[in-house]
């Protein structure tokens, strides 16, 4: 099959908007309510402790059973999932711009946590339904434009909606942004149930099998290798990212100016790296990929760490734009393929009959450092300092490297991944 006619395919289109309606909640929790709650002037360090809220994000595998086990109502077992959870979705997203953070916090962090169910239940749909789409040969391709849409749709929180928040009331903001969510109940809609394997037939077997298959097929000491790169593979970038708009907002950017440079030079390092990300693991296989793309995920860190070392400005230029541009783009870039290369790798491991599960257990673990750890982050700049925690985050980041020496060594094939087809609907 030709270059194009891999990419231009049904079950790719599907790969972006499962991926734009996947990343749009997430990103909201990570850009867009930090820079409401700064702009509302809440301190950092309770803007830091918000990372809590996406503890649903980590503890998904708990109900992801329920998933795998019971179908909603008329739509199959995958699609009565993704519909209910991206209309509720929209609704809460549509609600949370009513209340104020400066007197009614809590009702912010309800919504704000809400928000994370829903988004977590909807990922484990949508996961378990890309995974059984896809064949093992489309999901390096599959993945990384699943990801590359996902990025994308954080430019909406990001992008549009800080620059429509210095014109508009922020309720009319978190409106518009709601809205964003249709494209993805217009696939659901449309798309067919995926063929998969027979599913559990007791809730316990949903249960107690997806964990007993995982330790079984790896071993006691594979799986807990398996589950600790899991962890810190994407550590230090997470933590890096965690405080990104305040940081801009830090160096004397004005929010329409984040806004329109993450649109212009966010958007295309984003769908270049996806594109590329997914081509590249298709010569060079998932085990490389997570080597290269590694190391530019890495160097991402380093660009905020110059712009930190650079300093606040008192005026913005021209040249001081160039550089908060140069600082996302590669930002894009590096932790675009970077999180292909990742999500690919975690779909090689999951095994058909219990996917929901095994997907929702390892993307959990991947999520406690953005969840926990980060919940510290504003306490440690306001400690340390930017640069300092700049160049912390990079140091976390260098573990995790390591583990691709056993994990995914260059040489040869993933020894803990298990090899199966699936058959795309």
């Amino acid at each position: 099959m030709s270059l194009w006619r891999q990419i231009f395919t049904r079950r790719m289109l599907i790969c972006v908007f499962t991926g734009f309606t996947s990343g749009l909640p997430l990103y909201l929790l990570l850009n867009l309510l930090p820079a409401w709650l700064r702009s509302e002037q809440v301190d950092l360090t309770t803007i830091g402790l918000f990372a809590l809220i996406q503890f649903p994000y980590t503890w998904k595998f708990i109900w992801a059973p329920w998933l795998d086990r019971y179908a909603a109502p008329w739509f199959g077992r995958r699609r009565g999932w993704m519909l209910f959870s991206q209309v509720a979705l929209l609704l809460v997203i549509a609600s949370m711009g009513a209340f104020s953070p400066q007197h009614e916090l809590n009702m912010v962090i309800l919504f704000a946590t809400m928000l994370a169910f829903l988004s977590a239940t909807q990922d484990i749909a949508l996961d378990a339904y890309r995974r059984e789409l896809l064949s093992d040969e489309e999901l390096g391709l599959g993945n990384s434009i699943h990801i590359n849409a996902y990025r994308i749709a954080g430019l909406i929180p990001g992008s549009l909606s800080l620059i429509l928040a210095d014109h508009l009331p922020w309720h009319t903001v978190f409106l518009i942004t709601a809205m964003f969510m249709l494209p993805g109940i217009a696939m659901t809609l449309l798309v067919r149930e995926p063929c998969s394997a027979t599913p559990p037939r007791t809730l316990r077997e949903a249960v107690v099998e997806p964990f007993r298959e995982f330790v079984r097929r790896q071993g006691w000491q594979g799986a807990c290798m398996v589950l600790a790169f899991l962890f810190l593979y994407k550590l230090g970038d997470s933590m890096c990212t965690a405080l990104a708009t305040p940081f801009y907002l830090d160096m004397g950017y004005t929010k329409t100016e984040i806004g329109l440079i993450a649109k212009n030079a966010g958007l295309w390092p984003a769908i270049i790296g996806g594109l590329l990300g997914g081509l590249w693991m298709m010569r060079i296989g998932i085990n490389r990929a997570l080597w290269l793309f590694g190391f530019v995920q890495l160097g991402s860190i380093f660009g905020f760490a110059w712009l930190a070392a650079i300093g606040p400005h008192a005026q913005i230029g021209a040249l001081e734009l160039g550089e908060l541009a140069l600082v996302i783009g590669f930002e894009a870039f590096g932790v675009g393929v970077g999180t292909a290369a990742f999500v690919a790798y975690i779909a090689r491991c999951t095994h058909p009959a219990y996917t929901a599960t095994q997907f929702a257990l390892f993307t959990s673990l991947a999520a406690v450092p953005r969840t926990f750890i980060n919940a510290g982050t504003g306490w440690l700049v306001e400690h340390l300092g930017w640069m300092p925690f700049f160049l912390l985050c990079a140091a976390l980041a260098v573990p995790g490297m390591l583990l691709l020496l056993r994990i995914a060594p260059w040489h040869g094939e993933n020894r803990f991944a298990i090899r199966t087809q699936t058959t795309p609907s």
